[in-house]
């Protein structure tokens, strides 16, 4: 495949020039001590660090290098004790969602004999005593369940909450800041309509409270202190804000403090030094605005320029919060705020060598199919000529209330950088404008989402930026499921495909790994109603033979636990044996990397620079 690729091995060297840069994730604060994940200049994975003091010296923790040979071994945190002296971190074999728990004595950096064994952990909490630790996992063949572990105890951890639970529902708990209260979440699937939220009194023997378990809603919750900051849709479907006291958590005492903004959905929401910061999305331009726990406006967080901002990461009893911001051409910087001056610094960047000033970022909007007003990114140099002409590469997503947001990518600078047009638009069924944008995009609504892919690709053509012979998709996951829909209801308008880790036969999704998750989302051809809907754009039964298919590459790996690889196996095999066309259709089986990474860095880059090169060279591009 990659003999006649252009210029593959320059391809591949701007990308790690762009890649191998050092590259910090946000700082998890506990008492003067700052840990993160760092990965530096020639090093394949990331690794654990921690500084004593703002300005202190770089300690390295955990280095996952010697774990394997071929760097498929990875670490990650899971949370630290208050007082910054027991590190719980996960170690993830290849790219599978499940991993093992260890635990870390940071000074006298050994780790301590207990490992949680193998398993899907959603939510991990170390208490201030340094013996207790709560966390959720989840069993395909029992459903998900709260355990309590004391470290240094053998045996079986007793169990604490989750009976009734089928496969199909999702739990996740976390600890308040002192230690005090444990927060259980109940997910009725992923991006679910409906969720429960209980809280637990640590101290003492005290009953599990019901926060909310009564309305079809989806709330979750931050601990301020002793109260609950409470972010939920009822009645709401751009989101609003409430808070209660942890000790009488009961929906009647709810008291709303940031009412629903009907121009701007709330896209997350954190507790951090004594103020509740909420991000916006107003017309997908990313903003925060704090407040108090009286529901008192303060001051916001913006960029002029197009970007996406993360939430603000701190503690509740802190005087600092950090947040990311980035761009397409912008690589991502961790800004730290002084709360109490509103004075910004930065606390680390990645140095990749680009000149984000000879691009052009812009918004614009098309109508969908059924007259809807779309929204999407372009990314290109600037002085593009609009001749019709121009290699143009199509993403989206468009489910599971995901908003999709311009976030530095070198795979979209270098493409950019060869003359071509990247776009993103912001179809139905993400958060973009809340839950009801989702809804338009869910169940029987779902083609709504292939219509606006669609209707994105005709724009670019409409619009003069390029032409079929010169457009490509990609999509991964449920955005695989996008771009195999979109092939076989138009395999006209496409030159090129990229398909990673996709769902394509949706008649049976449900059935495989973790799939009773998305029943939500898509529903399943098990209802009978459904089925059909289902069955209307399920790309698996849509293949047909003798269709000119455009050139498609597939790519899955054995360690993908999450989406199971028979979807590509099997579309791929049967596009091979239908497609009209003499257009390769190709399938590229990783064994180590999954949904959860799994590559090292210089094996991701040489894939990228694999998946440039085919687009590339089925368009013509340079």
């Amino acid at each position: 495949m990659t003999a006649n690729l252009p210029d593959r091995a320059g391809i591949e060297r701007r990308l790690m020039d762009l890649q191998q840069t050092t590259v910090t994730t946000t700082p998890m604060v506990r008492s003067g001590r700052y840990f993160y994940t760092k990965r530096g200049v020639g090093q394949d994975l990331f690794s654990i660090y921690m500084r004593q003091g703002l300005g202190g010296p770089e300690q390295l923790l955990i280095d996952p290098t010697p774990m394997s040979a071929n760097h498929s071994t990875s670490v990650g945190i899971q949370d630290v004790t208050s007082d910054g002296h027991i590190l719980a971190y996960e170690v993830r074999e290849g790219g599978v969602d499940e991993t093992t728990i260890h635990f870390l004595d940071v000074d006298a950096h050994r780790d301590l004999s207990d490992v949680l064994p193998r398993a899907r952990y959603q939510g991990l909490s170390v208490l201030p005593n340094h013996s207790d630790v709560y966390y959720a996992t989840h069993s395909s063949s029992v459903g998900p369940r709260v355990f309590h572990h004391v470290i240094g105890m053998t045996g079986t951890d007793p169990q604490l909450f989750g009976d009734g639970y089928a496969p199909d529902k999702i739990i996740g708990t976390g600890v308040s800041e002192d230690g005090r209260y444990l927060v259980i979440q109940v997910f009725y699937g992923s991006a679910p309509k409906k969720t429960e939220v209980y809280v637990k009194d640590l101290r003492g023997d005290n009953p599990i409270r019901t926060v909310v378990n009564d309305i079809e809603a989806k709330s979750s919750v931050d601990i301020a202190g002793d109260s609950l900051v409470i972010t939920t849709n009822w009645d709401a479907p751009n989101s609003r804000v409430m808070v209660v006291s942890a000790a009488d958590p009961g929906r009647p005492n709810w008291r709303e403090i940031v009412p629903e903004n009907k121009g701007a959905a709330i896209q997350g929401v954190t507790a951090v030094a004594g103020s509740v910061f909420v991000r916006y999305l107003d017309n997908v331009r990313s903003r925060i605005d704090r407040f108090s726990l009286d529901g008192a406006h303060g001051p916001s967080i913006a960029f002029d320029e197009i970007g996406s901002l993360g939430d603000l990461n701190g503690q509740w009893s802190g005087n600092e919060a950090f947040f990311t911001y980035g761009s397409f051409a912008v690589p991502s910087t961790i800004y730290r705020i002084d709360t109490a001056t509103g004075e910004r610094s930065i606390f680390a960047r990645q140095e990749a060598p680009v000149d984000s000033s000879q691009f052009e970022v812009k918004q614009v909007s098309y109508a969908s199919k059924d007259g809807t007003t779309i929204p999407m990114f372009l990314l290109y140099k600037k002085g593009l000529n609009l001749n019709g002409a121009n290699p143009t590469l199509l993403t989206g997503y468009g489910g599971f209330s995901l908003s999709q947001l311009p976030r530095f990518s070198a795979s979209a600078v270098v493409w950019a950088e060869h003359g071509g047009v990247y776009a993103l638009p912001n179809l139905r069924g993400g958060g973009e404008f809340g839950e009801a944008w989702h809804q338009a995009g869910m169940q029987a609504k779902k083609q709504n989402v292939f219509d606006d892919f669609i209707g994105a690709a005709e724009y670019l053509v409409r619009s003069g930026y390029t032409n079929p012979s010169k457009l490509a998709i990609r999509g991964g996951s449920n955005g695989g499921l996008l771009v195999t829909a979109a092939l076989t209801q138009r395999p006209d308008l496409f030159k090129a495909v990229i398909v990673s880790f996709p769902l394509v036969d949706m008649l049976r999704y449900q059935k495989f790994l973790v799939g009773s998750f998305w029943v939500p989302e898509y529903g399943s051809a098990d209802d009978p109603a459904q089925f059909r809907t289902i069955y209307a754009y399920s790309p698996y039964q849509h293949v047909v033979k003798g269709t000119k298919y455009p050139a498609t590459l597939f790519i899955t790996g054995d360690a993908d636990t999450r989406v199971a690889p028979l979807h590509a196996r099997k579309m791929a095999a049967l596009m091979q044996a239908s497609t009209g066309s003499t257009n390769p259709v190709l399938i590229r089986y990783h064994t180590s990397s999954g949904h959860s990474g799994g590559e090292p860095l210089s094996e991701a880059v040489k894939n990228e620079s694999e998946i440039l090169g085919f687009l590339m060279a089925e368009m013509g591009a340079r």
